[in-house]
């Protein structure tokens, strides 16, 4: 199986870890103007970064005591596949029943 779906934090860490990955959060304004956290990994490809975090995007570089903290709040669960390293997707957790 190379889809999976992981929800125990340290699974998850280990995971991205491998990967050469970290947490990250953007903050992104809905139509209220509200701002809402949106969580994201960025991973290191060939030496840089796949997403370089800047001011204008709101994207910045959190614990992971934070990312978790967020992931749970949101009752999130991260699918991951092996056969595209690293693709992700985070997922609401209810979808898992």
């Amino acid at each position: 199986m190379t889809t999976h779906t992981l929800t125990d934090h340290h699974d998850i860490q280990s995971w991205v870890a491998a990967r050469r990955g970290q947490p990250a959060i953007r903050r992104i304004p809905d139509r209220t103007g509200t701002v809402r956290a949106r969580l994201t990994l960025n991973f290191v490809h060939r030496g840089r970064p796949t997403e370089t975090p800047t001011q204008d995007d709101g994207m910045a570089p959190v614990s992971w005591a934070a990312w978790f903290a967020e992931l749970d709040r949101q009752q999130l669960a991260l699918r991951v596949d092996d056969r595209r390293a690293p693709a992700f997707e985070l997922i609401a957790r209810r979808r898992l029943n």
